[in-house]
C-alpha cells in the first residue's frame, strides 16, 4: 500500500511536468495540442531575445538577492541563536519572520509605499526596476534565510569555538576555520534557497519592478493576456535540463566529498 501510494504521488507531482515537456517538441503552434515531432520551438526560443534578455534578468537578480539575503539572514540567525534573551527580542523575531505569514500581496503592496516615499523623500529610487526588485526579493529571502541559519547555528557545539580560543586562535580565525565551515550547509541551503523563490517571484515583482525590470515569471505571465506560446514549453524543458545538471554535478561532487 505504501508503494502504491508513493507511485500515486510521484505520478502527481510528475505528470504535468512530462507532459508540458513532450508539448515542448510538439510542431503545432497551439502550446497544448500534438502537432508531430519538432524542434522548432527551441529554435524559436533561442532566437527570442526579449524571452532571454527576461531570463537573464531573472538569474542575475536572483544571485544577487540570493546572496544579500543570506547575509542578512545570517545576522538575524546569529542574533536569535547566540545572544540569548534581550528587550524586545520577541518583537524582534516577529518582525523577522514576519514576511513568512505575510500574503506576499501585502508584502509587495508594503514595499511599493516604502519606494514611493524614499523617491519622495531622498530621489531614491529615481525609478523602479531591477534594481527595486532586488530589494525586494533579499527581504522576503532574508526572512527563509534567517530561519535555516538560525536553526543551523543552534545546532553547533559552541564548545568547539571556545577550544579553538583556547588554543590560541584569534576570534577571526575561530569564524574563519571553524564557524563557517560549519555553517556551510545551512548557509548553502539558505542561499538556494532564496535563488528559488527570487527566480520563481511574480507577485513582487508586479509591484515594484518597472522599465528595465521585467523578470521572467513577469513576462510569461503576461504573456498569457496574449495567448502562450509552445516557446514557453520549450524554456520550462531547458529550465529543466539546467537543474537537472545543477543536481547531478552537486550530487557528483558529495560523492567525491
Amino acid at each position: 500500500m505504501t508503494r502504491i501510494l508513493l507511485v500515486l504521488g510521484v505520478l502527481f507531482l510528475w505528470a504535468p511536468v512530462v507532459l508540458l515537456a513532450l508539448y515542448a517538441f510538439s510542431a503545432s503552434r497551439e502550446p497544448f495540442e500534438w502537432g508531430g515531432l519538432s524542434l522548432r520551438w527551441f529554435v524559436a526560443l533561442a532566437g527570442n531575445e526579449r524571452v532571454l534578455e527576461a531570463a537573464w534578468l531573472s538569474v542575475r537578480i536572483a544571485a544577487a538577492s540570493a546572496t544579500l539575503a543570506t547575509l542578512l539572514g545570517g545576522v538575524l540567525g546569529w542574533v536569535l541563536a547566540r545572544h540569548g534573551p534581550f528587550r524586545g527580542r520577541a518583537l524582534f523575531g516577529a518582525l523577522a519572520g514576519a514576511p513568512l505569514v505575510l500574503p506576499e500581496v501585502v508584502t509587495g503592496l508594503a514595499l511599493l509605499l516604502v519606494f514611493v516615499g524614499m523617491q519622495t523623500l531622498f530621489g531614491w529610487p529615481a525609478q523602479r526596476g531591477a534594481g527595486t526588485v532586488l530589494v525586494a526579493h533579499a527581504s522576503l529571502g532574508a526572512a527563509y534565510a534567517g530561519v535555516l541559519i538560525q536553526s543551523r547555528i543552534a545546532a553547533l557545539d559552541p564548545r568547539l569555538e571556545e577550544a579553538a580560543m583556547g588554543l590560541g586562535a584569534s576570534r577571526l580565525a575561530v569564524l574563519r576555520t571553524v564557524t563557517l565551515p560549519m555553517l556551510a550547509p545551512g548557509l548553502g541551503a539558505a542561499w538556494t534557497l532564496a535563488f528559488v523563490l527570487s527566480l520563481d517571484d511574480v507577485v513582487l515583482a508586479s509591484f515594484v519592478s518597472g522599465p528595465g525590470g521585467t523578470t521572467l515569471p513577469v513576462f510569461l505571465f503576461s504573456q498569457l493576456r496574449l495567448g502562450m506560446t509552445p516557446e514557453a514549453n520549450a524554456l520550462a524543458v531547458v529550465t529543466l535540463g539546467i537543474a537537472g545538471l545543477l543536481l547531478a554535478g552537486f550530487a557528483w561532487f558529495r560523492r567525491r566529498a
